[in-house]
C-alpha cells in the first residue's frame, strides 16, 4: 500500500485545519459533494494526526507510524465503511467464492451497529506511545438508526485522545444530535484549473466536459470517463432525442439498460438532465450536458416553468429512495415514465 496523500486541491484547507492539533476538535463532520475525494482527504488527514514528525499536519511517510499505515495495519487507525464499500475502496476483499458466500451485491450497504461496538475494544487500551487514535466513518448517512445511536452514546463521553472523522456525502441526513456533537469542515468543489490539471496528468484530455457532467468532481469525472456506462452515450442522448421529438421512449429498453447502473447514478445524471432544462427554460446554458444542449433546449420550450419544478423536487424524493426499491425494473420504469410526460405532455 501507497502512504495516503493529499489531493492537489487538498493541501491548503489541510495545512491550515491541521496545523494546531492542540486545539483540534474531538469529532468532525467532513462534508462536500461526492467525488471531490473526501475519503482521500480524511485517510490522510487520519496518517497525519497519527504521523510522529508531521509538519503542518502533514505526514513524513518515514516514521514507524508511517510505516504502519502503509502497511494497512495501523493499531490506532479505524476505517469504519459499509461492506460494499469497503471492498469496492479497497479496504476490504470479497468474498472468495461468491456462489457461496453471496455476490458483492449482497454485502451490507449501511454501517452496522457491530462496527461501532467493537470500536469499544479499541477504546479499552491505550494508544501507541500516547498519541491519538483515530476513527473514520464513512460515508457516514450509511450509519442506520442503531448504528447511530451507539456513535452518540460514544461521543457524549468521547475517549481520551480519539478523534473521529465522519466522513458525508448529505449532512443533512445526519441526526441532528450527531451534528450537535461535532465540529465542520465543509471541502468546496475543486477549482476548474487544478482539476483540469490533475485530470489531464491521469490521462483525461477532454476534462472539461465530463467536469461539467459531474458538477465539478474531479474523482467522478475520471471515474465515468472510463465508465462503460457514462451516460450520455449509454442513454441519456437517446432518451433526450426522444422526449424533444414529443416520442415516448422504449421505456423497456431504457431499463434493460439502467439496471446494470447502481439506480443512484443513474438517478443523479437524471436529475442533473431536468436541472439543464430548468437552465435553458430561463435563457441559460446547460451545465452538466453541454452535448445535449440543443435537445434540451427543444424540451425546455415546450415545458411550464412550475412543472420543471415540480420535476426536480419529485426527482430528489426519488433519490432518497433509490438505494432500497422495491422492483428495481419497476422503479426506474416508473421515474422515466414520470420525467417522459412532464416532458413531452402539452404545458
Amino acid at each position: 500500500m501507497h502512504l495516503p496523500e493529499f489531493l492537489p486541491w487538498q493541501t491548503g484547507i489541510a495545512s491550515q485545519w491541521l496545523g494546531n492539533k492542540e486545539r483540534f476538535s474531538h469529532a468532525w463532520i467532513i462534508h462536500g459533494i461526492p467525488g471531490i475525494g473526501k475519503l482521500k482527504f480524511a485517510h490522510a488527514a487520519a496518517t497525519g494526526l497519527l504521523c510522529e514528525s508531521s509538519r503542518d499536519g502533514m505526514a513524513c511517510g518515514h516514521c514507524e507510524s508511517c510505516g504502519w499505515v502503509k502497511s494497512g495495519n495501523h493499531p490506532d487507525l479505524r476505517m469504519v465503511l459499509p461492506d460494499a464499500i469497503a471492498v469496492k475502496e479497497g479496504f476490504a476483499t470479497a468474498p472468495e467464492n461468491e456462489e457461496e458466500s453471496g455476490s458483492k451485491k449482497n454485502l451490507s450497504q449501511d454501517i452496522r451497529i457491530e462496527q461501532v461496538r467493537q470500536l469499544e475494544k479499541l477504546f479499552n487500551v491505550s494508544t501507541h506511545r500516547g498519541g491519538y487514535r483515530v476513527i473514520v466513518l464513512y460515508p457516514a448517512e450509511s450509519l442506520n438508526a442503531a448504528s447511530s445511536n451507539a456513535l452518540l452514546k460514544v461521543l457524549e463521553e468521547p475517549p481520551e485522545n480519539t478523534i473521529f472523522l465522519l466522513v458525508t456525502h448529505s449532512i443533512q441526513r445526519l441526526l441532528p444530535t450527531l451534528l450537535s456533537r461535532c465540529r465542520r469542515l465543509a471541502l468546496p468543489v475543486p477549482e476548474t484549473a487544478l482539476s483540469l490539471a490533475w485530470l489531464q496528468k491521469n490521462g483525461l484530455e477532454d476534462g472539461q466536459v465530463w467536469l461539467a457532467a459531474t458538477g465539478g468532481a474531479p474523482l467522478s469525472a475520471l471515474a465515468f470517463s472510463q465508465s462503460d456506462y457514462e451516460p450520455v452515450k449509454y442513454w441519456l442522448s437517446a432518451f433526450g432525442d426522444k422526449l424533444a421529438h414529443r416520442e415516448m421512449p422504449n421505456l423497456d429498453k431504457m431499463a434493460e439498460l439502467l439496471e446494470k447502473v447502481p439506480a443512484k447514478q443513474w438517478l443523479d445524471s437524471l436529475q442533473r438532465f431536468v436541472f439543464d432544462i430548468n437552465l435553458n427554460r430561463y435563457g441559460q446554458t446547460s451545465r452538466y450536458f453541454p452535448a445535449l444542449g440543443k435537445n434540451v433546449s427543444t424540451i425546455a420550450s415546450n415545458m411550464a416553468v412550475d412543472k420543471i419544478s415540480q420535476l426536480l423536487k419529485w426527482l430528489a424524493e426519488q433519490q432518497r429512495i433509490a438505494d432500497h426499491p422495491l422492483n428495481a425494473r419497476l422503479f426506474i420504469i416508473s421515474t422515466l415514465q414520470r420525467v417522459a410526460l412532464s416532458c413531452i405532455s402539452k404545458s
